[in-house]
């Protein structure tokens, strides 16, 4: 994911989506923005916690993150991870996160992070491109199905808890 998106005039705004690393100055804002995402589902709003966590993630090469810039502010971000696809000895991409701060939803930002996620897979040779969300969230859903997302017939996601 090393392309800058030139920029997308999404109608309201001029989004600029790019890659982003551990060193990042913009790193910090993105944590914050990641905080917030952690506490739409629930989790306690750890700041320090959360910010050395995603910096690790990120200096580790475990996760990949897209930030969409709104102006000279982090308005968004979206996660990945490659994962090897041992039956047809390639890779796939696995979306992890998206998440665009409230004052900037319905402006074309999921939009223009999930777009620049596909064509980066897409350029990279990967195989599929997977995410999961829950079942109820109809924005995400009808988001993701404009894109080309299909549910896949015949899985099923199982965890084991560890801790």
């Amino acid at each position: 994911m090393d392309d800058v998106d030139p920029g997308v005039n999404t109608g309201r705004m001029k989004v600029t989506v790019r890659p982003t690393t551990a060193q990042d100055p913009v790193l910090d804002e993105i944590g914050d923005l990641f905080n917030d995402y952690r506490a739409h589902y629930g989790h306690p709003g750890l700041s320090e916690i959360t910010h050395r966590w995603l910096r690790e993630q990120l200096a580790e090469r475990r996760l990949q993150l897209v930030v969409a810039m709104v102006g000279d502010r982090a308005g968004g971000f979206i996660t990945t991870t490659v994962v090897p696809a041992s039956l047809t000895l390639r890779t796939f991409w696995l979306i992890r996160d998206l998440y665009v701060a409230p004052e900037h939803r319905r402006n074309g930002v999921a939009r223009a992070l999930l777009q620049h996620v596909i064509e980066a897979a897409r350029a990279s040779g990967a195989h599929r491109l997977s995410l999961q969300t829950e079942t109820g969230n109809a924005v995400a859903l009808q988001l993701y199905a404009s894109a080309g997302f299909q549910p896949v017939a015949g899985l099923q996601l199982l965890n084991l808890k560890l801790t």
